[in-house]
């Protein structure tokens, strides 16, 4: 008898063991807790062993010295992205753990994937799927109770910062972590229709449980952008409130009076859906509500994947399209807009379901406090806001030439795919030059830098001498936007905004005054255009005529002496 139920028990013990295996630590909690970094990756290993359709591969290092991850899903066990597309597969990229305090795509995509293995979600013919299991794997390691003091679980959880301390959700252009350019490197391999990017929202309460903010419909432009607006994004709402899970757009504010109406997130290029914007990839950002709890935000992120993956497999033909028609559009586009305002002329109108707002005595100060009232929700009409206007446009050089020296850009340029070519010799080049006129910088650090905006630029023409070495980039490639974005100084998130051109900005030599003062009589004794020019400034401006030291400088800047490099911007525009 005891040798016949020994070996039954331990078949017993293994069932029960793999049936376990199967569900998350989310499941066996019952919702109210997250995997751990290392029972993520044991997860989706174990998944490819179950499923010859999944496959987990490595991309790149980040700055917590682990790998990033990128697990594929394809029907066919075809694991080449570029095969997807020859097939007029749509890709889909799935980022997760960005913000490891907001871990309910991790937890959704584990569950996701493992009911695909399990043969319960069947993957459309027509769709590829590439997740990546946690993106900020240092914040994911930093793992604790406290920092997320206003949100409904899970137990434990991740922080914000990555392992230098960077927020990742401002880093996709700049590029100063390990995990971005490890990012980069994979969003261009697989080059996704659709990326989605799952994160947890804050600010003000109401009765969603999530809320999306979509690519800006007029910064991705053209017919895709009407597209995504008019076709696509109707369908994913409409499909997630037959799923029970209505939905509503990204609420950014905190304010307790909705009556003047909620704006469209303008998602600059710093973020991961206006990055994805740059390259002709439509992008979503689910925002779950922190004070909702945890289980219901993950199965409403498990939801939306579900629902965008099935409205990409209906309308996969449309997508793949609309997006090379764009992406066509942009090698021959002259002008580009770098910055954009909210047109708050146009709107429509979108029931709102929120509680009502009010004050109530705070009890830390005598001063009231807002709150929201959960037993009087409301439902109104309310004005949405989701155009913007394009504003200072400019117009698309032939080229541009970056000196060598500046390497870091050349890297972050290589990286984002933008091809160039180097001088073969010393050359003589006819160029635009931007001088910097004024700018605003920062006081206080932000994302590692102190950025520049309310840039002022004025323009000359000129003979430039350039090296051998130097870099010259044509505009006539699938980078255009990307391209113009980065390099023109007034963009919004270009280069210059985060500082990566800095030295220009301050002088390397100078002068000596008792020195200069004699050189400097002998200057306008030869330069009556400029002697001109001093004695009228003397004439006119008091406190100069009593400044020794300003008067020696006008005249030190009006000379050949005065470095060229000072407030010269280091990137030069060939024109058409």
């Amino acid at each position: 008898m005891n040798r016949v139920k020994f070996p039954m028990l331990l078949l017993f013990i293994g069932l029960f063991t793999t049936a376990s295996a199967q569900k998350t630590v989310f499941e066996l909690s019952n919702g109210k807790k997250t995997a751990t970094y290392f029972q993520v990756i044991d997860f989706y290993k174990g998944l490819t062993k179950q499923s010859s359709k999944i496959k987990m591969v490595e991309k790149g290092l980040t700055d917590a010295g682990y790998p990033l991850h990128v697990v594929m899903i394809d029907n066919e066990g075809v694991f080449d992205p570029a095969k997807w597309h020859q097939q007029k597969k749509v890709v889909i990229m799935i980022n997760n753990g960005i913000h490891p305090g907001e871990p309910d795509g991790i937890d959704a995509s584990m569950m996701l994937v493992r009911d695909f293995a399990a043969g319960k979600f069947k993957l459309p013919g027509n769709v590829a799927l590439a997740f990546i299991p946690v993106y900020n794997i240092g914040g994911f390691l930093n793992r604790q109770q406290l920092t997320r003091i206003s949100q409904d679980g899970p137990e434990e959880y991740g922080f914000r910062g990555n392992a230098q301390n960077y927020d990742l959700n401002r880093d996709f252009t700049k590029g100063d972590t390990r995990n971005s350019r490890s990012w980069a490197e994979i969003f261009h391999w697989l080059n996704p229709d659709i990326m989605i990017d799952n994160h947890v929202s804050d600010g003000a309460d109401y009765q969603y449980v999530i809320t999306l903010i979509s690519t800006q419909y007029d910064k991705l432009g053209g017919s895709l952008g009407e597209w995504m607006r008019n076709q696509f994004d109707p369908g994913v709402y409409e499909k997630m409130k037959e799923r029970g899970q209505e939905m509503y757009p990204y609420v950014a504010v905190e304010g307790s009076d909705p009556s003047v109406g909620f704006g469209m997130f303008y998602d600059s290029p710093r973020y991961s859906t206006g990055y994805a914007a740059l390259f002709g990839t439509i992008a979503y950002m689910p925002e779950t509500h922190m004070l909702k709890p945890y289980k219901d935000r993950v199965y409403a992120t498990f939801d939306l994947m579900q629902v965008i993956i099935g409205e990409a497999a209906r309308k996969g033909n449309e997508l793949i399209r609309e997006r090379q028609k764009a992406l066509q559009a942009k090698l021959t586009q002259t002008e580009f807009p770098l910055g954009w305002r909210m047109d708050r002329s146009q709107y429509k109108m979108l029931t709102f379901r929120g509680y009502e707002a009010g004050r109530k005595e705070s009890g830390v100060s005598p001063l009231p406090v807002l709150f929201f009232d959960r037993t009087k929700p409301f439902s109104k009409e309310i004005k949405h806001y989701e155009t913007y206007l394009p504003l200072n446009i400019v117009k698309k050089p032939r080229a541009y030439i970056i000196p060598q020296g500046w390497w870091k850009v050349i890297e972050l340029l290589r990286l984002n795919q933008i091809k160039m070519e180097r001088l073969p010799k010393d050359t003589q080049i006819t160029v635009t030059v931007y001088q910097i006129e004024s700018l605003n910088s920062m006081p206080n650090a932000y994302e590692g830098h102190h950025r520049n905006s309310q840039v002022k630029v004025k323009t000359s023409q000129e003979k430039a001498q350039f090296l051998k070495g130097d870099y010259v980039i044509q505009t006539n490639q699938p980078g255009n936007r990307f391209l113009v974005e980065m390099l023109e100084p007034t963009g919004d998130d270009s280069y210059f905004s985060w500082n990566f051109f800095d030295p220009i900005l301050q002088r390397k030599e100078g002068y000596t005054q008792y020195r200069w003062n004699d050189q400097a009589v002998e200057f306008l004794r030869n330069n009556p255009d400029v002697k001109e020019r001093f004695d009228e400034k003397m004439r006119t401006d008091s406190a100069f005529a009593k400044n020794l030291g300003q008067q020696l400088n006008f005249i030190f800047i009006n000379s050949p002496y005065y470095e060229k490099a000072y407030m010269r911007y280091p990137v030069y525009r060939v024109e058409p």
